[in-house]
């Protein structure tokens, strides 16, 4: 045994060293444990092993300081919802060429020829060399038929579901270069963008990639054939959190937003809400105006969320949750805290030195009511008036919207609230005090 122990077993690479010790098998095993089981042996010690070639035992259990072979680790799969339903004929600068349109999750992320494709493949075989590639479909020489092209659409398809597939293949430059539109694509290629209306009927407008918001919003408005009264009380938002959307700045770029956030459990994650707080403005709507059943199914949705608080009145308004009777479900609704207002996620502020705040946003006064870390409501809440908030800022260094406030016999006092949405929280201070002139001016 010692012979065999100082010479033999010493020249046993790291993954031979730990198969089996008296037929019990020591992988994943401690020390110790090792140590105990040969004891247990006696004066005999029966030391099972298996003998592998460098390459293998460097990707079983790779050394730091390896200069040669690198390990790459394939197993790490997943599942993303990419696909190519359709194809495009494209005609530009003299030449007629056929692109595939790439989806992630029903939203077109890109168009790709079959070239590009091929280019695609070459570079992941000479990167990921240890891969075993699903083959391409084969290039064609003559103009291929419909069924052809079908045909081809389906096996590309399936050659980026398998790549994809594979995190470290899927997350290398290459596909990430290959799934993002390079300029030219964004000028020239339209796209279909799909908007939930207020009553959750989804829209579809096609505009091009590079359309801001308000472009979009222009579209839309055809397209949807929204009212002059929709069009002034109500905007382009994005869903980012769970009963939560934020109004886009004219200058976004929805398609953007649209393609980064595929993985969002609606059909999409842009939406039209409403953008207006004056409840008498609201009242000033004709009977059956759409703007007016716009704000009753998101009257709705706003009892549903908590974030108009029935207290003690949700079966009333069960009662009259019905597009027939949506005069009488607003009437109620009115009477009731919280009626639109836009409510925040929940953040830290530095005038709380422990929990977060939700911050809200009325017509009648800017609230931050006390919680939890996790969110969880406590009683305290401070409500400012609009007339005793002097100043506000949006900061986008400090990812924090702050804001100045007086106080009864004390100096006046800013207040910091770092949210991620700062800048929709300056819109709705904005907004507010343009409605607020409204009022004054009767406008």
């Amino acid at each position: 045994m010692l012979p065999f122990h100082c010479i033999h077993y010493a020249q046993l690479s790291a993954m031979e060293q730990r198969c089996r010790r008296n037929g019990v098998s020591v992988e994943g095993a401690t020390h110790k444990q090792v140590v105990d089981l040969i004891k247990s042996g006696g004066d005999c010690l029966t030391l099972t092993v298996i003998s592998v070639t460098q390459q293998e035992a460097d990707r079983l259990e790779p050394q730091e300081d390896q200069t040669g072979y690198s390990y790459i680790d394939y197993s790490d799969k997943r599942s993303l919802p990419i696909s190519i339903p359709d194809y495009s004929i494209v005609n530009r600068n003299g030449e007629r060429y056929i692109v595939f349109n790439i989806h992630m999750a029903g939203r077109q992320l890109c168009s790709r020829r079959y070239r590009e494709f091929a280019n695609l493949h070459s570079a992941l075989r000479k990167e990921f060399s240890g891969f075993n590639f699903p083959k391409l479909p084969g290039k064609w020489l003559f103009q291929l038929s419909e069924q052809q092209l079908d045909t081809r659409r389906r096996g590309l398809e399936q050659y980026l579901e398998k790549v994809c597939a594979v995190r470290v293949i899927a997350e290398s430059d290459s596909v990430q270069d290959f799934l993002t539109d390079t300029e030219d694509d964004i000028s020239a290629s339209p796209v279909d963008i799909k908007v939930m209306l207020p009553d959750h009927e989804v829209t579809s407008v096609s505009v091009k990639k590079s359309s801001n918001a308000q472009v979009v919003w222009e579209i839309l408005v055809q397209r949807a054939n929204l009212t002059a009264y929709t069009q002034q009380y109500f905007y382009l938002f994005e869903i980012v959190e769970y009963n939560f959307e934020r109004k886009l700045q004219p200058h976004e770029i929805p398609h953007q937003l649209y393609v980064q956030n595929y993985s969002t459990a609606s059909s999409t994650c842009l939406c039209v809400r409403r953008w207006l707080f004056s409840v008498s403005k609201e009242l000033t709507l004709p009977d059956g105006e759409q703007a007016a059943r716009f704000i009753f199914y998101q009257a709705v949705d706003e009892v549903n969320r908590g974030n108009i608080r029935a207290e003690g009145r949700l079966y009333e308004l069960k009662a009259l949750q019905d597009a027939k009777k949506a005069n009488d479900y607003l009437a109620l609704a009115r009477t009731l805290p919280g009626y639109g207002d836009v409510v925040f996620p929940h953040c830290s502020c530095d005038s709380r030195k422990e929990g977060h705040v939700v911050p809200a946003v009325g017509m009648k006064s800017f609230r931050l009511h006390a919680c939890r870390e996790d969110g969880s409501l406590e009683a305290q809440m401070v409500e400012l008036t609009w007339d005793s908030i002097t100043s506000s800022e949006s900061d986008e260094e400090s990812m924090s919207f702050c804001f100045q406030y007086n106080r009864p016999d004390k100096p006046p006092r800013w207040v910091k609230v770092y949210t991620p949405y700062h800048a929709f929280l300056a819109d709705c201070f904005d907004r507010i005090m343009e409605e607020r002139k409204w009022e004054d001016s009767g406008d």
